[in-house]
């Protein structure tokens, strides 16, 4: 134990990593050994969605993973390629340069260093909390509609076509019209990879069932020179990657036309690795520091961007995979590095047999893990709103782009929040038959004493639902059954009022007052009622404000 603390102190660089509990390395060295089978065809798969070669799917999990491994605070996150930013990352490209041309990687390359900027520049800022705006609900909806349109944008290579058209309908418009020219030889073998990949799985997913697809299509591939049949890989360049800046030409206007897929990127990053290490750290009652993991994840997409590959992003599949493999720190990932580290150096040759309707097949599959249904449909039995935001989200994805479809994701959130601020589900209260307050809705105009509504506001008081407030109160005074003499506000649950609602506020509290309504207010939050700029101390005196709603109603009957 003492071990454990003196290393964690000293070491803390690597927090994901330390303390090491020795009995602990051999299920790290197993996790990282099956994370290592199960993501290196991913991660290959990964490339044809992203645009680039094959070979910078294994340089995402060299250097990057790495970096964060070193540099982040959760124990669990792993780091590597993944679909919705490698399909933000193709979008963003197009007429750019020639897909998987050297100067596409280099702008992949670029964007990659961005994000990492953008990351940065948000731990800076302390600006972690910002994962927080992109609701649960939203982030289903976007992945759900990623993993649609990549699951369909991988028929034309799973069935051999020429495969053409810009966008999911273009795309599945030109399958359509070429459904004729299907290759039987690559129908045969995507129609294998499924097959073993989802038979394994079903057995038991710590089988790699799509490593096991691949090995099988290479050695079948080589013995059969399946290469005469169907497209195949081609040489995959063997060693480690180069390391240096893009080679592109630095120019603002340049950054200008790659900034908004960055940023797209970025706000990906930020949403979907915090709810991962959040979500583990709550599994383990461990705890992260989402600004410290920010660190890890912009360093470990400088490192993307300085080894010629893309951006990377925290994983929740591949999290999954290392957990449900017995790894609980990031020395499972530095056994998975060791290992890429090995496949380029000596294993690459065989890659070129490999028939490309594989990799089809094995991102088909990651579209279709990706397409959350169960997801959605919980949205919808609970929140019916959010499940309506939700589905324009994906659908918004799936017909005009990943890009497009963050961008609205984040609208939509904040949307959805501001809505609900603006149209808050306030109440009236009234002494409860057990003791203690009962809500009803405000509506009723129930009385907690003959003269006396207590009007229980549920939000902060802000512009938006500043009018709401007066139309409330207003109807409240002009209704009351009897006549009202006094009318509360109980502030319980405003923890802010800004200018706009404190205008209302006083406001009401000139109109009441002409009507011989003495307007007064509990359970004021200290620290907005210190807010001393808004002068509502001065304006209703101190003994218009009730440390509880009790005090109120005693008053009140004192003073009849």
């Amino acid at each position: 134990m003492t071990v454990k603390a003196t290393l964690g102190s000293r070491f803390a660089l690597v927090q994901g990593v330390l303390p090491i509990n020795p009995s602990q390395v051999p299920h790290e060295i197993i996790a990282g050994l099956t994370l290592a089978a199960l993501a290196i065809p991913e991660v290959m798969g990964y490339t044809k969605i992203s645009g680039t070669p094959v070979i910078t799917g294994l340089y995402t999990i060299l250097i990057p993973t790495t970096l964060f491994a070193i540099f982040g605070s959760s124990r669990h996150l792993v780091v590597g390629a993944d679909s919705a930013t490698a399909a933000i990352l193709a979008a963003g490209l197009v007429g750019l340069a020639t897909t998987g041309s050297s100067q596409y990687v280099a702008l992949a390359s670029v964007l990659a260093i961005m994000a990492a900027g953008f990351v940065l520049l948000a731990r800076v800022l302390r600006l972690g909390f910002m994962a927080d705006f992109l609701s649960r609900s939203v982030l289903v909806g976007f992945l759900t509609g990623v993993g649609i349109q990549v699951a369909l944008g991988e028929i034309a290579g799973m069935l051999g076509l020429p495969g053409n058209g810009h966008g999911t309908l273009g795309k599945i418009w030109s399958d359509f019209r070429q459904i004729s020219q299907t290759n039987p030889y690559a129908a045969v073998i995507a129609l294998c990879v499924l097959a073993v990949t989802v038979g394994a799985k079903k057995v038991s997913k710590k089988i790699p069932g799509s490593l096991i697809a691949v090995v099988g299509a290479i050695a079948f591939s080589r013995a059969l020179d399946l290469g005469k049949h169907v497209h195949v890989l081609g040489t995959v360049p063997s060693g480690l990657p180069h390391i240096g800046l893009p080679q592109v030409t630095w120019q603002w206007d340049l950054m200008a036309k790659l900034a908004p897929t960055a940023f797209s990127m970025f706000v990906v990053i930020l949403a979907q690795s915090a709810a991962t290490s959040r979500a583990y750290a709550a599994r383990y009652n461990e705890r992260f520091s989402e600004n410290t993991d920010l660190v890890g994840l912009g360093l470990a997409n400088i490192g993307a961007g300085l080894s010629g590959t893309f951006v990377v992003n925290g994983s929740p599949t591949k999290t999954q995979m290392v957990d449900s493999a017995g790894g609980r720190t990031q020395l499972s990932l530095l056994v998975t590095a060791a290992v890429v580290l090995m496949v380029l150096l000596f294993l690459t040759a065989p890659l070129a047999y490999m028939p490309e309707a594989v990799l089809s097949a094995i991102v088909f599959l990651v579209g279709v893990d990706l397409t959350d249904l169960e997801g959605m449909h919980k949205v919808w039995i609970e929140r019916r709103s959010e499940f309506w935001v939700a589905l324009i989200t994906a659908g918004a994805v799936v017909f005009v782009g990943v890009e497009q479809g963050i961008l609205l994701a984040i609208v939509l959130s904040l949307i959805d929040h501001t809505r609900r601020g603006y149209a808050p589900k306030n109440s009236v209260l009234v002494p409860g038959e057990t003791g203690g307050w009962r809500p009803h809705p405000w509506a009723s105009k129930a009385q907690a004493a003959p003269g006396l509504i207590i009007y229980h506001f549920t939000h902060s008081m802000y512009y938006a639902n500043a009018q709401r407030l007066s139309e409330e109160i207003m109807h409240l005074a002009n209704t009351a059954n009897p006549p009202l003499r006094w009318l509360c506000i109980d502030a319980s649950a405003v923890d802010d009022v800004d200018f706009s609602a404190a205008e209302t506020i006083r406001s009401l509290h000139g109109v009441l007052k002409d009507r011989g309504i003495r307007l007064v207010i509990a359970h004021v939050l200290r620290d907005v009622e210190a807010e001393s700029r808004y002068r509502m101390l001065e304006l209703f005196g101190e003994d218009a404000f009730y440390d509880t709603v009790g005090g109120v109603v005693k008053d009140y009957q004192n003073q009849e």
